[in-house]
Formats: structure tokens, C-alpha cells, sequence
């Protein structure tokens, strides 16, 4: 995957059957599904691929536990079918994960387990584990640093964790072996109208300034918590403001030593104080802990979390751990702005009362351009295919079968059930390109390095040659996650990161800038109100 080639694509002013605004978990599933059946696909994204939201996930791929309380059955089957096929297509980069639930009064094991039972029963063949009652003893085995003053027991069940960011490249890197045209760090700077239809967008280089004019028969707005942004583009002038799709919702994550949970469970908490979910999640070797879920009324690139989340977040783990996580122990703290979905209006402009929805939805406006926000990384093969089939009854595309993406294996996915090769710490994500890895230079050079992870000389070449990373940045938060893992350490990797880019790209790299502008998000991640 090769950003100069793509870039020359975009200047052989081709015409696109499907063009994608947005590099995040849906257009690049948008975009890799279309270019699976045979279309003519253009992606552009603003910044790096799942630059925003689509990197700042929780981690994990869930059929959704607390839907199936609220009695959304076909929510749940949903999740629970891709989970199962997102493991199967890129098990390098998503594995089953286990999680303990511990119960502190009499009726919270049994209730629990009744419902995991049922959550076990809608996945069927494709489950990952049985769920199981614990006893005390079973829940302080499995987590050692459980939190045992009242401890009544506990459940055990399965579901899945994955790297989305890598994720994120593995599918750009997918659908351009399919014939998609996909380039990065391209923004939409105006829609294209003929006869008032959207037929096509006008791209702009961030790097170079340089526009290419793109003629599509159909524009796919997939830019998440973005969306009315581009909307707005399509607005008539001096027509009235369309109301707004999403409601931003924040969701803040602060990671912490793995002392605090040092096993491979997760520990699952269903209710806190004010009814949210809290997870401590074992990943790459640190503790994630979260999540919130905070209205905002701004859409920012780099949103901060407010005290009071950072605050439940500690408090609420502390209840739970033996050791209470204080600021001091906050290795790096991310925020990701999910693009919930605001429920219609009434005739009088008033917001109806239902609940903000976490589903999708897919719009085509009389313009035709066809826009889809919400859902989540574990359903977006499934979204994906639902864009495609709201383009084709729209009559933007002729009809073509879907289910191909269903058993797509994604770039990098070994051919077989296992390695064939030894894998340090932060390899385990390249799977069947680890021999490509290794034959670079600098492969047994390590920039850092510990149980969880690991960055070498010849990661940082990949990343910039196949991978089309172009900054500091790019590498250490997304090809690499050590950004997310710990700002402080990632800080420090700067400079020796950019030189080896600035020999990979060339005149296309200002290493010293590159660094500098890391090195300043990298105290954002160590911020805390």
C-alpha cells in the first residue's frame, strides 16, 4: 500500500463507481466491500486512518451484553455473527478474550449467569466459551487482584478483544488489494453537484495542498461524529441548516500498570453507581480501565476528558481492585467521541424521549448522497454491507450479490492456524507479513520493548512502506499503540522514530517538525484535569 501510487490514481482523473468520504472502521468496510464486488472505489480520509474514533475503542469485539438486557435480541445475534467472523478473518489481530463478572451481594451470580447463559444461547456454534458460575475462591484465582471484602462469587464468560487501529490498516490495506484507490491525510474539500445530484467530491492534499477532482456515481459519507460536516456541504445555498444526525457521545479510557490486573482476564463490572459499565481490560501488557459515556455538544479532533470522568473512573475501579489506581498511576488517558445517532423530531421540533441509539443508520438525501453514522467496531463488515444495499435500492449502484467480505481474510492473515515463525512482543499483529518484517533492515533493532509490546527499526520501515504512516504520530499511535500505552515513554521514542522516517520518505519528511508535534500531543495523553 503505497501512498504515491494512490495519489497518482487520484491524478488520473478516473471515474469511480463508489466514492468513501472518511478512513475509519465504516468506510474502509464500505470501501473494501464495494471494491470486493467488483466497483470502482476512491476512499479519502481528512487525517490517518481511524485517526479518530475508530482508534480509541475499547478494544474489544462484543455481541453487547447490556443490549440483551435492554431486550435487543436482534442486536445481539448481530454482534455476536460478526464477532464470530471479525476473529475468523483477522485472527492476528482480534482473539477471544475472557471476562469475570464478581458478584458482592447473594443474587448477583445467579441473575448475571441467567442472563450470560442466554448470551451463550444467541451465539450458538459460533460462542467462544461456555459460560461458567464461579465460586470465591474461582473468582480470586482468575483475578488475583479482586477486591475480596464481601466477595460472594462470580461469572465467568467469553468475548473478543482486537487492536482497532491495526485493524483499521489491515482493511485499507485489504480492499487496495482488491483495486480500491485509498489514500490518507486527503481531506473532502467540496462536494461535486451536476443537475443538483452529488456526483463526485473535490480532494485535497494535506501535505502538498494539491487538489484532484473526483467524479463518482455515488458519494458515501462515512466520516462518524463528522457527518453533518460534510452534510452541510451538500446544502443548498441559502437553505436552511439540516438538523443534526449525531449527538456526540465521550467516552474516556485511562490506562494503568498491569500490577493492577496482572492476569489475562478482564474484570467486568455490569452496574456502578449511576448505572454505566465499567471494564478493567488486560491489553498489550497494561490495564485499560473505562468507560464513560458523556454527552458533549463539540466535535474536536483531540477531545480532553473532564475531572469528573477521570474521577468515576478511579473511584469505580477502586471498588473493585485491591489496589485503588490514583492519577499518579495514569500511564495515558484517551477520549473518543462516539457518533450516537439523535432520535427524530416531532412536528414541533422537539427531540423525542426515546433513548439515543448506539444502532446505525443510513441516510440518502435527495442529492443522493448517502450518509451512515453510529453503530460499532464489531458490526462495521455488517454496516458496510447495509450502505451497499441502501445505495443499490437507491438506484446509485446496479445490484450485485453481497456476503463476499464474510469470509474475506484480512491483510496480514496467516493462511493457516498458527505462526510459523518465533514472535517477539509486538509482533504478533503482522501474522502472515512478519517475514516481510523481518527481512528489513533493522529488524533485531529495538526502540522499545517489554511484555506487552514492542517497536523496532524495521516496524517504523514497514509502517512507511506498506502501511503509508507519515508522521510520528502515525507510527507510535496507531502502527504501533505505544501512544495509548504510555504517553510518557512514547514521547521519549520522537526523535529517534522521525530520522527513521525521514529516511523512508525523503524530501516528504520534516523529521524535527514531526517530532515536535508528537511530542506535544503526547502531554495531552498525559493531562489530566
Amino acid at each position: 500500500m503505497n501512498r504515491d501510487e494512490q495519489l497518482a490514481r487520484l491524478r488520473a482523473d478516473e471515474d469511480w463507481d463508489v466514492a468513501v468520504i472518511g478512513g475509519g472502521a465504516t468506510g474502509l468496510g464500505v470501501a473494501l466491500d464495494a471494491a470486493a464486488r467488483g466497483w470502482r472505489v476512491v476512499l479519502v480520509e481528512a487525517s490517518d486512518f481511524a485517526q479518530g474514533t475508530s482508534s480509541r475503542s475499547t478494544k474489544l469485539v462484543h455481541g453487547g451484553v447490556r443490549y440483551l438486557a435492554q431486550g435487543n435480541v436482534a442486536l445481539v445475534r448481530e454482534a455476536l455473527h460478526e464477532r464470530s467472523t471479525l476473529l475468523a478473518n483477522a485472527p492476528h489481530l482480534a482473539q477471544p478474550l475472557a471476562f469475570v463478572m464478581p458478584g458482592y451481594t447473594w443474587w448477583e451470580r445467579g441473575f448475571y449467569g441467567v442472563g450470560l447463559k442466554a448470551y451463550d444461547a444467541l451465539a450458538g456454534s459460533r460462542g467462544l466459551g461456555s459460560t461458567q458460575l464461579l465460586s470465591t475462591a474461582q473468582v480470586k484465582a482468575l483475578v488475583p487482584t479482586v477486591r475480596t471484602r464481601g466477595l460472594s462469587g462470580g461469572v465467568k464468560y467469553w468475548d473478543g478483544q482486537f487492536d482497532d487501529a491495526r485493524l483499521a490498516v489491515a482493511l485499507a490495506r485489504t480492499a487496495v488489494s482488491r483495486g480500491a484507490c485509498v489514500v490518507n491525510h486527503v481531506r473532502c474539500a467540496a462536494l461535486r453537484r451536476e443537475d443538483g445530484k452529488v456526483r463526485g467530491l473535490v480532494a485535497q492534499d494535506a501535505e502538498t495542498d494539491e487538489r484532484f477532482t473526483l467524479r463518482a456515481k455515488c458519494v458515501i459519507n462515512a466520516t462518524g461524529v463528522w457527518v453533518d460536516a460534510v452534510r452541510d456541504m451538500d446544502a443548498d445555498d441559502g437553505a436552511a441548516q439540516r438538523p443534526p444526525m449525531v449527538a456526540p457521545s465521550q467516552g474516556v479510557h485511562l490506562v494503568v500498570d498491569r500490577t493492577f490486573l496482572p492476569t489475562d482476564h478482564a474484570l467486568l463490572v455490569p452496574k456502578t453507581e449511576d448505572g454505566r459499565v465499567l471494564f478493567a481490560v488486560p491489553w498489550l501488557g497494561k490495564t485499560v480501565l473505562g468507560t464513560t459515556d458523556t454527552p458533549r455538544d463539540d466535535v474536536v479532533a483531540e477531545p480532553a476528558p473532564f475531572k469528573d470522568e477521570v474521577e468515576f473512573i478511579l473511584r469505580e475501579a477502586g471498588k473493585y481492585l485491591s489496589k485503588q489506581p490514583t492519577r499518579a498511576d495514569v500511564l495515558s488517558v484517551w477520549v473518543g467521541l462516539r457518533p450516537l445517532v439523535r432520535p427524530p423530531q416531532d412536528d414541533d421540533g422537539h427531540t423525542q424521549t426515546k433513548a439515543l441509539s448506539r444502532e446505525h443508520t443510513v441516510l440518502v438525501d435527495p442529492s443522493g448522497l448517502v450518509t451512515v453514522t453510529g453503530g460499532k467496531w464489531t458490526t462495521y463488515r455488517a454496516m458496510a454491507e447495509d450502505v451497499l444495499s441502501h445505495c443499490m435500492a437507491a438506484g446509485l449502484l446496479p445490484q450485485r450479490g453481497a456476503g463476499i467480505t464474510a469470509h474475506l481474510r484480512l491483510a496480514g492473515a496467516p493462511a493457516g492456524a498458527g505462526e510459523t515463525l518465533t514472535q517477539a512482543p509486538g509482533e504478533h499483529e503482522y501474522g502472515a507479513d512478519l517475514a516481510a518484517l523481518r527481512a528489513l533492515p533493522g529488524a533485531d533493532d529495538w526502540l522499545w520493548r517489554d511484555e506487552g509490546g514492542g517497536l523496532s527499526v524495521a516496524m517504523v520501515r514497514f509502517a512507511a512502506r506498506v502501511e503509508m504512516a507519515r508522521s510520528v504520530e502515525d507510527v507510535l499511535a496507531r502502527r504501533c499503540r505505544l501512544l495509548f500505552l504510555d504517553a510518557r515513554r512514547a514521547a521519549a521514542l520522537a526523535d529517534a522514530v522521525a530520522a527513521i522516517l525521514s529516511q523512508e520518505l525523503g524530501a516528504d519528511s520534516d523529521a524535527a517538525a514531526s517530532a515536535a508535534s508528537f511530542r506535544a500531543l503526547a502531554a495531552r495523553y498525559l493531562q489530566l484535569p
